[in-house]
């Protein structure tokens, strides 16, 4: 049995409901353990654990949120050259275009040598006031989809050898 391990954080929700849809499609797999953990309770010996990676986070002031970036902090050096070759995704909930967040997680995951298998998939909420940032939000069912296709797939990956 392979694990799969989804990590997020979310203040509002929006990434929350990202993790979460991707979860229920990788669960679909019937050769795959998933694991969907907040950030903070993901402990460093979570990550050799598990066969890939689903890292999911909302855009904070461009960039990961501050909880994603103390998860790679606390499990970066204990995964090092452990990891290798393992697959991963990347799912963003973002106010404005996600970008920087993307590159920030790809920079990690070079370094801890992960495939991708999947361009980020970056779901834009177009909060731009703090009132609408500061918000809960509601992702929709398309962008949701997306979401739980991605996770199937990986799982179905990890499921068949292919990664």
């Amino acid at each position: 049995m392979k694990t799969l391990l989804i990590v997020f954080h979310s203040l509002t929700g929006g990434t929350r409901q990202m993790a979460e849809a991707a979860a229920a499609g990788a669960r679909e797999e019937p050769g795959v353990h998933v694991l969907l953990q907040s950030a903070v309770a993901t402990k460093p010996e979570d990550v050799p654990a598990a066969d890939g990676y689903i890292f999911a986070t909302p855009e904070n002031l461009a960039a990961m949120s501050g909880m994603m970036k103390d998860f790679f902090d606390r499990s970066y050096y204990a995964a090092l050259e452990r990891i290798n070759g393992r697959p991963y995704a990347t799912l963003i909930c973002a106010g404005s275009d996600g970008q920087n967040a993307a590159r920030q997680i790809e920079r990690i995951a070079t370094g801890w040598r992960l495939k991708p298998v999947a361009d980020p998939l970056i779901i834009c909420t177009h909060a731009q006031t703090p009132e609408a940032i500061l918000a809960p939000k509601t992702i929709d069912t398309a962008a949701l989809a997306r979401c739980r296709e991605l996770g199937a797939s990986l799982a179905a990956g990890l499921a068949m050898g292919i990664f």
